[in-house]
């Protein structure tokens, strides 16, 4: 039999792995999940208006946007790609 002092050492070490593995298991998990869900749907092509360069692309909710070399702002509809409006950005 272990002296009282040995056997709370014992208990708290005990304790301390089950944590560390629960932990471990949680990560693993969020890993797993976050991993796994969907990336945001990328247009295989978009077509931009003649002697138009892309600088910049963003993604939203049914549309998607495309800033040019020449500063144009252009948003397309994501289900067919049809140009919805444009505007020149201007800046300080």
């Amino acid at each position: 039999m272990l002296p009282p002092h040995l056997t709370y050492l014992k208990r708290l070490v005990t304790a301390l792995a089950v944590v560390m593995i629960a932990g471990f298991v949680v990560l693993i998990l969020t890993l797993v999940i976050r991993l796994n869900a969907p990336a945001v749907a990328i247009p295989d092509e978009i077509t931009l208006p003649d002697g138009q360069i892309a600088q910049a692309v963003t993604f939203g909710d049914g549309w998607y946007a495309v800033v040019t070399e020449d500063q144009t702002l252009l948003v397309f509809q994501e289900s067919t790609g049809a140009l919805l409006h444009e505007a020149q950005i201007t800046t300080k």
